[in-house]
């Protein structure tokens, strides 16, 4: 039996040339600013038993925002974002994120209370969870805006095995 492959994270083939825009650090410094303008993004807060709710908040020709809620127990599975770099912050809630290193390495674990805030590049790969007892509310922002997104399966030691690509859609 075999061992598959361990491969590092990468933008999925297909995805053209991202064009310059907005670097982590300024999309951590639009999401500082949605999330000092709650009337911005409390109207679209839902909660939905069945799987997290998202919304887009904002698309413009080099970046987009997106609104998040999880309830207790709802999370990602283990992703890329298709080679847009981005940024997310906790308006309310706790979450707990894991951060997967290239070359491969144990995953990082981080718990992000409210005003707590990740910025990363466009290989960066991670899981986000409501590991907590109440609900929590996130803003985030990626350049350019997600049009697909890799999932992975964690393999021993830290290494990951590509899943699935999926469509972006709002």
């Amino acid at each position: 039996m075999s061992t598959p492959p361990t491969l590092s994270p990468a933008a999925p083939a297909a995805a053209p040339a991202a064009p310059a825009g907005p670097t982590p650090a300024a999309l951590a410094g639009l999401v500082r600013a949605f999330a000092g303008r709650p009337g911005r993004w409390r109207p679209a807060v839902r909660f939905d038993a069945a799987a997290r709710f998202h919304t887009r908040l904002e698309v413009t020709g080099g970046h987009e925002v997106w609104l998040l809620t999880w309830l207790p127990g709802q999370g990602t599975e283990i992703h890329d974002h298709g080679g847009a770099a981005g940024a997310f912050t906790v308006v309310s809630g706790v979450l707990t994120e894991r951060s997967f290193p290239d070359p491969p390495a144990a995953p990082r674990a981080r718990e992000l209370a409210v005003g707590g805030l990740r910025s990363f590049g466009p290989r960066y790969v991670h899981e986000v969870v409501n590991a907590g007892t109440a609900p929590a509310v996130s803003i985030h922002a990626y350049a350019p805006a997600l049009s697909a997104m890799s999932y992975y399966a964690e393999l021993p030691g830290g290494g990951l095995r590509p899943v699935r690509t999926d469509p972006v859609t709002g």
